[in-house]
């Protein structure tokens, strides 16, 4: 039995990592078992012994680090500069200019941003407009404006009004939205079928082409 084996001196004679993973697998439940006050504490009385140590490069963390406080400095530096034409353009879903590009990218520099930082976030955002849209999101209004169409009259349903409501708030948090992201939670929690379920083929044809025409309109 496993138990009189460790408790004796024979067992450890040899002992290998595996055999010690393996014990400490098959006697962890019985831990509890221990009654309170009676548990021994063991000391050991050994040095840690270090061989050669070699310095090893991280690029890909040190460049996740350097994108990770270059995007929150210029989180900070948007919000505080937030009526900027340009960036109230973008975040009001109006089409953006080459100008208005090159306003922002200006605003990047001044919060610090380097040349192959915001290069990079370009290439991962598939642009300036939709990486800086990412930062400050959509102004609700706007988002709720663009959907307009969908709720108008008063034959919107329960279930539709909450599903627009949560796509809003989506935009609102992060500027853009995908059409497979309508096909995931919070949306599913409204019906299985995301949008499917809620509203008829031609409203989710509409849905889709609003959600892409808002990432349009960061594009430029």
């Amino acid at each position: 039995m496993l138990i009189s084996a460790v408790a004796g001196d024979e067992w450890w004679d040899d002992v290998t990592v595996q055999m010690l993973e393996t014990a400490r697998r098959r006697l962890r439940a019985l831990v509890k078992l221990i009654p309170k006050g009676q548990k021994k504490v063991v000391y050991t009385d050994f040095e840690d012994e270090l061989g050669e140590t070699t310095k090893v490069d991280l690029p890909q963390v040190t460049t996740g680090l350097n994108m990770s406080k270059f995007k929150e400095k210029a989180r900070q530096f948007l919000t505080a500069h937030a009526l900027h034409l340009s960036l109230q353009r973008l975040r009001r879903n109006q089409a953006l200019t080459t100008a208005d590009l090159n306003e922002l990218e200006k605003m990047l520099i001044a919060a610090g941003g380097t040349k192959s930082l915001i290069e990079e976030a370009k290439e991962k955002s598939q642009g300036l407009g939709l990486f800086i849209r990412s930062l400050v999101g959509l102004d609700r209004e706007a988002a709720m404006q663009a959907f307009s169409e969908l709720l108008k009259g008063s034959t919107a349903t329960p279930d539709q009004i909450e599903f627009i409501e949560l796509v809003v708030q989506e935009l609102t948090l992060n500027g853009v939205m995908e059409a497979d992201r309508l096909f995931q939670s919070p949306f599913t929690d409204i019906n299985s079928q995301g949008p499917l379920g809620i509203f008829p083929p031609a409203r989710v044809s509409l849905l889709v082409g609003v959600l892409a025409e808002i990432r349009q309109r960061a594009v430029a």
